[in-house]
Parts: structure tokens; sequence; C-alpha cells
């Protein structure tokens, strides 16, 4: 009975610490267009969601019983008594990934109000985790065969660490400052073939205002993505500065035309100079060796405190959606719990285990 009691003191005290988070991201994307408002709120239903995960009940069916199980505890903690049936909790389920991405955000900026963290740099990556069953090899998809188990949904994707993988990926923007606590940001989630610079783009005009360094491995190596960091709408300089390393091109030996046929790739080509000597400068080496110490060791320990090391907990996209950005979230919450609580030394696996 007491070990009973101190779970639901943990789990009791996060939730109420989610809620004015959720209730804020629900302010931030409203919903639009024609039809009723659902009678369960987004942000109750995503609490719901958010309490599962912390659980790591890996199937909407455990999640549902689990949820069913404690109703009236849960109603205290979210302060609603709406409670969504088994196929309204599948369904909503599918498509609360929008909301959870507006709340790891929000998140985010309440993070940095709090101190708990400094995103003066940033970094940024992607990271592939495996579909569940067999995966759908290149050969079989052409034959039209399908074979039983794979989800055809999934996508094969590419990383150093990982090598070729068939399922899907997360990408986060975390924080890299020095002395600072390694935090995400912003997140998103896709298929492992999803592209890089494109889901960062859509990041840009979201990073914190106090960012002046993002850094990025060379899958991001665009000039648009550089120039959109360092440039605002107006061609104004925005204080930061875009580190990436150049991906190969293979057409280095192709002769380009002169400067003044097209001053606009003229203009990218010496911004992109820029760049490349700032990162080769002795400053810009020391800033993006951070990177290796912030974002990819990220990726091990959060696959690791949800136990995503080898699989993702659902098939279809948009359930592994919502799974991996609750997750993030529950994430956010746990590092903020830890920091309001006065412990600086990342006992995240403890608070998870006590729940």
């Amino acid at each position: 009975m007491g070990k009973r009691a101190r779970e639901g003191t943990y789990l009791g005290s996060l939730v109420r610490m989610a809620v004015p988070i959720l209730k804020a991201a629900e302010r931030q994307c409203p919903r639009t267009g024609p039809g009723a408002r659902p009678d369960i709120p987004d942000w109750v239903m995503a609490g719901l969601i958010m309490i599962a995960t912390m659980q790591k009940k890996k199937s909407k069916a455990a999640q549902h019983r689990f949820l069913v199980e404690r109703r009236r505890q849960i109603a205290n903690w979210l302060g609603s008594k709406a409670f969504p049936s088994r196929a309204t909790y599948y369904r909503r389920y599918r498509s609360a990934h929008k909301f959870f991405r507006a709340a790891v955000r929000v998140q985010g900026e309440r993070a940095l109000a709090e101190r708990v963290t400094d995103a003066q740099e940033v970094a940024v990556d992607k990271s592939l985790v495996a579909a569940q069953g067999k995966p759908w090899h290149n050969r079989d998809r052409q034959a039209g065969r399908v074979p039983a188990g794979v989800d055809r949904q999934a996508a094969w994707g590419f990383s150093e660490h990982a090598g070729w993988t068939y399922g899907y990926s997360f990408e986060v923007v975390v924080s890299s400052t020095p002395q600072a606590t390694v935090f995400p940001l912003l997140a998103s989630a896709d298929v492992a073939s999803a592209s890089e610079p494109r889901s960062f783009r859509k990041k840009i005009a979201e990073l914190p205002s106090s960012t002046r360094h993002v850094c990025a491995d060379a899958g991001y190596d665009a000039n648009y993505l550089g120039e959109a960091v360092e440039f605002d709408e107006q061609g104004r300089r925005t204080g930061r500065r875009f580190l990436c390393p150049e991906n190969p091109r293979h057409n280095q030996r192709r002769k380009t035309k002169p400067c003044s046929a097209d001053a606009a790739r003229a203009h990218s080509r010496g911004l992109r100079r820029q760049r490349r000597a700032f990162l080769k400068s002795a400053r810009g080496r020391r800033l993006y060796a951070r990177r290796k110490k912030t974002v990819e060791p990220f990726h091990q320990w959060f696959k690791s405190l949800f136990e995503l090391d080898h699989r993702v907990w659902h098939r279809g996209l948009d359930n592994n959606r919502t799974q991996l950005l609750s997750a993030l979230f529950v994430y956010q919450l746990l590092v903020r719990y830890n920091h309001k609580r006065g412990q600086r030394n990342g006992r995240l696996r403890w608070i998870m285990d006590a729940l």
C-alpha cells in the first residue's frame, strides 16, 4: 500500500505539472474549420496519452485498460471527468501527434523561462528507430510481395550510427550550451526516409530568440537552411550562425557559370564560403564539438528510457508519431520535475521506475 501511495504521488505531481503546459499548447493550436468541437478537449486526450506513455504501456489496448482502471484518480489529477471510449481513444491517438508537437515547443519555452536550460547554442539531429515486424525489402516491394508482419507505412533510412534501417525517425533540436542541461526544445517524427533539411526548415522560425549558434551534421547541408538561420525574411542578419560540415557533391569538377551570370547564386556561394571559414576556425570547431556531447548522446538516453533501442511501440506512421512525440514531452517533463526538486544529476530513470 505504501509503495502504491508513493507511485501515485510521483505520477500525480507530474500530471499536475503538465496540465498548464497542455492547456497552453491547446490555446496555441486551436481547432479550426467546420464541425463541432469534440466533447473531450485535446489537452485532456494528450494528458491521458502522456500518462500511458509514462507507464510504458506499449499497445493502445494496454494503455486504455490502464487508464480505465485508474479513471477516478486520473480525473482528480487532470481536473476533468471526461473520458474516452476505447474506439475514441484509438481514433484520437492517431491524430494527437499534431498537438504533442506544439506541446513540446511550449514546454521548451517554459524550461527556458524557468532557467532549466540555456538555448544560446543548439544542435539538431535525426535518429532512426526500427519498425515492428519484418523489413520490407525493395526486391519484395518491386515484385508486389508483402511479407507477413510488415509495417507498410514504414520506410528505409540510413544513418552513420545504425546503417540502413526500415522504420521511423524523430528529429530534435536540443540545447547544447556549455554547462547547461541537454534539453529537447523542438521535435517532429516521421518515416525513416524523411528529408532532414525539409523537416528542420519548418523548425527554424520556432528557434528560441536567444539562440546564436545552430549545429547540424552534413545531412543538413543546404544553402537555403544556412540562409534561413542567418537571415530573416527581410534579408537582415539574425545574429545567428549555422555550423554544418559540407556534404560532398558529385559535381565539383563541373565548370560553374561566371558569378556575373547569376547574382543570387554568387551571393549564396559567398555566404557558403563564410560559413565554411567560420566552421574551420578555432571557435567554430570548439562550438561544433559540443554536438557530439549533446544531441548524439541524447538519442541514446531517450531511446533507453522509453525502450526504443530495438523497435517502435506501434504500427503505422501516425501512431508512432504520437508515441515518439508524447515520449519526448514526458522526457521534458521529467527534466523539469528533476530540476524543480533540486536534483541536477539526471535521475530520470529513477523517477520513471518509481511511477
